[in-house]
C-alpha cells in the first residue's frame, strides 16, 4: 500500500493509449471537462438573466482596481508551478518542486484571502446576495469558482506534503500533473469570469 502511495497510482500511469497519454491523465482530462461544462452554464445563465434586464444595476457599487490586482495574483500563480516546479520534476531537482509549489499555494491562498476581503466589502456597501437578481448571480459565479480554488489549494497543499517526502520522481508524478492540470483550469475559468463580472459593464458605460 505504501508502495503503491509513493509512486503515485502506478496502474493510472503505466496504462497508455498510443498517444502515450496515461489513463489517468485522460481520466483528468474527463473531469476538468465535466467543470468546464457547469461553469459554462453558470456563465450563461448570468449572461442571459443580465440580458434579460437591460444590464442596468448590474455593475458592482465597488472598483475595479481591487478585484484586477486580485485577478494578476492568480494568473501568476500558474508560473510557478509551471516554470518552476514542473521543470524541476523533469529535471528531478526536488528543491525546484518544492519552491514552485509553495509560491502557487501562497498565491492562491493571498487571491482566496483577496474575494473573501471584497464580499466583506460589498457587504458592508449593502450588497449582498440578496440584492435583487444581480447579487444573487454575481456571489453564485465567484463564490463557485472561489469553492473551486479551494479544492485546488487543498489539492496541491497534499501534493505539496508528498512532495517534501519525496513521493515524485521524473517518470511517476501523476498526483502533481493533476493538481497541475486543475490548477491551470481554475486560472482559465477566472479570466472568463472577470470578464463578464467586472470588465463587461466597464466596456457598456
Amino acid at each position: 500500500m505504501s508502495v503503491a502511495y509513493r509512486e503515485g497510482i502506478p496502474a493510472l500511469e503505466q496504462v497508455h493509449d498510443e498517444g502515450g497519454r496515461s489513463l489517468g491523465w485522460w481520466g483528468m482530462m474527463f473531469f476538468i471537462a465535466s467543470e468546464a461544462l457547469i461553469f459554462a452554464n453558470l456563465i450563461a445563465a448570468y449572461l442571459y438573466l443580465e440580458i434579460r434586464q437591460g444590464g442596468h444595476g448590474w455593475r458592482l457599487p465597488s472598483e475595479i482596481w481591487y478585484p484586477l490586482i486580485n485577478t494578476i495574483i492568480l494568473l501568476g500563480s500558474s508560473a510557478p508551478i509551471h516554470y518552476i516546479a514542473a521543470r524541476g520534476i523533469e529535471k528531478g531537482n526536488q528543491r525546484r518542486l518544492i519552491w514552485g509549489l509553495l509560491a502557487t499555494i501562497v498565491m492562491g491562498a493571498i487571491f482566496l484571502g483577496g474575494q473573501v476581503y471584497e464580499y466583506s466589502s460589498l457587504i458592508s456597501e449593502g450588497f449582498t446576495p440578496q440584492s435583487q437578481l444581480f447579487g444573487s448571480a454575481f456571489f453564485t459565479l465567484t463564490g463557485f469558482h472561489g469553492l473551486h480554488v479551494t479544492v485546488g489549494l487543498i489539492f496541491l497543499l497534499i501534493v505539496f506534503v508528498r512532495a517534501l517526502n519525496g513521493h515524485f520522481t521524473k517518470e511517476r508524478h501523476f498526483a502533481f500533473q493533476a493538481g497541475e492540470m486543475y490548477w491551470h483550469f481554475v486560472d482559465a475559468v477566472w479570466i472568463f469570469v472577470f470578464s463578464i463580472v467586472y470588465l463587461l459593464p466597464l466596456l457598456r458605460g
